[in-house]
């Protein structure tokens, strides 16, 4: 799905269930009246569950609904008080922000990940909370399970434990593991680099190259056109 407004970025989403029995990938956005522009969410449900699907879509709803002002950090406890008060499951959540002076403030917990990219270069910006990671910043052996680990979750979070970044690129990309796994920097970079391209292309990318999790992405394009408006659900 692609949506635009006057004055606000180009935007894309897609997601796919792959090959787990339903899709518990979630991604919410909201643009307040006369707010400073659009915020961004994306959750990926633990496990592959009714619950983890619900947990999803409440994060990410809850994540993107929160006055830009308070920040991202505060997105992501709104997000943890709403999966608490209305689920049982659990997600992981990344959370975007428009800046004051351009770019985005972003928090995270878990493994769902943040990407800068001026439509040349792509920088992440986030670093997985995952066991693999903790063993990999102390140089210690790491397997692969280690990898799909998370040590940070929306339900479980201290608020010191919330990652956060900063970028002062307007072109933005969100990814749950099934994207950022199957296709690494390089897969994402070669994707993006096409003319014409955006989430669907990420996804599809990730599918192709024997992706097993629910893929979604998020894609906010580097430039801004104007455009029609397209209504987008907060959180799908």
């Amino acid at each position: 799905m692609i949506t635009t407004r006057p004055g606000y970025p180009r935007w894309h989403t897609a997601s796919a269930q792959g090959p787990r029995s339903l899709n518990a990938d979630a991604v919410g956005a909201y643009a307040a009246a006369g707010g400073p522009g659009i915020a961004f969410a994306l959750a990926d449900g633990v496990g592959d569950d009714p619950a983890a699907a619900r947990a999803a879509r409440t994060a990410a709803a809850a994540a993107a609904r929160t006055p830009v002002h308070k920040g991202p950090v505060e997105a992501v406890l709104a997000a943890q008080r709403a999966v608490r008060e209305q689920t049982l499951g659990d997600a992981v959540l990344v959370v975007a922000m428009p800046a004051a002076h351009g770019g985005y403030r972003i928090a995270w917990v878990g493994d769902a990940r943040a990407y800068s990219w001026d439509g040349t270069t792509l920088g992440r910006l986030t670093t997985d909370h995952t066991l693999a990671e903790f063993f990999r910043a102390r140089h210690q052996p790491v397997t692969p399970r280690m990898e799909h680990v998370v040590t940070t979750s929306v339900r479980t979070a201290q608020a010191h434990e919330i990652g956060t970044a900063e970028t002062t690129s307007p072109g933005l990309l969100l990814t749950s593991d099934g994207v950022h796994k199957p296709l690494t920097a390089g897969g994402i970079r070669a994707v993006l680099a096409r003319p014409g391209t955006g989430a669907a292309e990420l996804v599809e990318a990730a599918l192709a190259r024997g992706g097993s999790d629910n893929a979604t992405a998020l894609y906010v394009e580097p430039l801004e056109v104007d455009s029609t408006t397209v209504r987008f659900p907060v959180a799908a």
